[in-house]
């Protein structure tokens, strides 16, 4: 069934954003690939990456190098979790185009391949075969390109959700020959549903940690929770 994995989000993992998605909208905020870098070099175990890095915001061979570089500092531990992208004050901050979600999510269709073949060119390659995690809700093109591409998917889906959504990739992974089981479900933590996610399939849990002074007692409670399971 695989080993049960909690991480904290603006822990082990960041989000790609140029603004605060809570709070005060002008509110403390930092880059994130730099951020990782810095993650990278600060710690030694765990495994980090954004969850999600926004595809839009960079050309797919950029993001690769960046990829690999981050998993070079990190001796192996990044996870590339990348999303199409959907706050729009980012795009119009930035001046990048905002486009439709279809459109966001056939940009990230494009760029996956490039982003594999990329790391097939670097020099030095990556470490490793980088794990792809792909972030989003869609129920119609989002489960293909996890189907095809990933090594963990993020659902952000209540329990009913997510078990309809499983059906979906699950029909993919069927027809291009491929075991879901190679899938890791990931999701975000929330004690009143973490039962019956699990029950579903889910191993990699996100708890919410992010702000200046961030109160750790649900991760702590997760964590607990996630000794007696894999204990």
């Amino acid at each position: 069934m695989g080993t049960c994995r909690v991480t904290g989000c603006g822990g082990r993992t960041n989000g790609d954003h140029f603004y605060p998605l809570s709070g005060e909208a002008g509110g403390l905020h930092f880059e994130c690939w730099t951020m990782l870098a810095a993650w990278a070099e600060s710690t030694s175990r765990a495994e980090i990456g954004a969850l999600v890095a926004c595809n839009s915001y960079r050309n797919p061979e950029l993001l690769a190098d960046m990829a690999r570089t981050v998993d070079h500092i990190s001796d192996g531990r990044l996870i590339l979790g990348i999303g199409s992208g959907w706050f729009e004050r980012d795009y119009t901050e930035y001046g990048y185009e905002f486009g439709t979600a279809g459109s966001r999510l056939d940009d990230l269709a494009t760029a996956l391949p490039r982003i594999e073949s990329r790391w097939g060119k670097l020099n030095p390659p990556p470490t490793r075969d980088i794990p792809v995690l792909i972030g989003g809700g869609g129920e119609k093109k989002t489960p293909r390109l996890t189907a095809k591409h990933a090594d963990i998917w993020h659902s952000f889906s209540d329990p009913e959700t997510l078990e309809r959504k499983l059906g979906i990739l699950g029909a993919h992974c069927a027809d291009i020959g491929r075991d879901p089981a190679e899938i890791e479900i990931s999701v975000m933590g929330k004690i009143e549903d973490r039962d019956k996610m699990y029950d579903l399939g889910a191993r990699l849990f996100t708890v919410h940690t992010g702000g200046p002074a961030p109160d750790l007692s649900d991760l702590r409670e997760f964590l607990t929770w996630r000794d007696k399971l894999n204990a």
